[in-house]
């Protein structure tokens, strides 16, 4: 199974006010090198690699049409961990956060057992050069996985009601076939 065949309730970046800063480091870097090469100073060419790093950390930003979070029949899937089984999750939480005065969004989910054992599919595997690139989610324990939601397209109340609906529906079915392969 690929990410392209992921059937059912599918959540993207936002596509308004993620972007600029992704490409304001970008220009920032431009205007760097061009400098640099100008002007004939290598050093301050090499200094573009600065915010070049930023830039190529936050891409996936900029890939505002794909998924980063999606539920279906089979389970709860996070681009770059992979399809975590439902009855393999303990609780889904919406968490309000405080970061130096401003409020933001986080879903916690449980995980009943570890990762390994609640993977269906795992994605965990990525190339080199994708690892180094932004992920949606981070762990926050052993068994805890923590999604931002204040960066999604759909608000963090929508994102948490319909996986929590999911989950409760999904989480008594019999368990998904196994994929050969995977």
């Amino acid at each position: 199974m690929s990410s392209e065949q992921i059937n059912g309730y599918t959540v993207a970046y936002e596509r308004e006010e993620l972007q600029f800063p992704v490409y304001l480091l970008a220009l920032i870097a431009a205007v760097l090198v061009a400098g640099g090469l100008y002007n004939g100073m290598p050093l301050l060419t090499a200094l573009a690699i600065v915010p070049l790093t930023g830039v190529y950390y936050n891409l996936p930003l900029l890939e505002t049409g794909r998924w980063r979070i999606a539920a279906g029949q089979y389970g709860f899937v996070l681009e770059g961990l992979g399809l975590i089984d439902w009855r393999a999750i303990d609780g889904i939480d919406l968490v309000s956060k405080d970061d130096r005065g401003a409020v933001s969004m986080e879903l916690h989910v449980d995980l009943k057992v570890p990762v390994a054992q609640a993977l269906i599919l795992d994605w965990r595997r990525r190339s080199f050069l994708r690892s180094l690139m932004r992920l949606p989610w981070s762990w926050a324990a052993p068994r805890k996985i923590r999604v931002p939601l204040d960066i999604m397209d759909k608000p963090a109340p929508e994102i948490h009601a319909t996986l929590q609906r999911m989950w409760r529906y999904y989480r008594g079915q019999q368990p998904p076939p196994t994929v050969p392969g995977a």
